[in-house]
């Protein structure tokens, strides 16, 4: 399975590129999510980590009575 994938992408000008587009993606998601994350306020963490606590909330999949 290996052979035949890798002899069709020997076939293709200019593949050995893609590779290092997706590791450059890839790097730069990261980057960004860690930056978001020790950029983020405590109140905004606050916020969004007690959602699941709200009591408030309405969900959709239980019935009503």
């Amino acid at each position: 399975m290996l052979k035949f994938i890798k002899g069709n992408l020997e076939n293709i000008d200019g593949v050995a590129i893609y590779p290092m587009i997706s590791l450059l993606i890839f790097f730069v998601f990261f980057v960004v999510l860690f930056w978001w994350v020790f950029t983020a306020t405590k109140e905004h963490i606050s916020e969004v980590s007690s959602i699941p606590l709200n009591e408030d909330t309405i969900h959709d999949n239980e019935p009503s009575l």
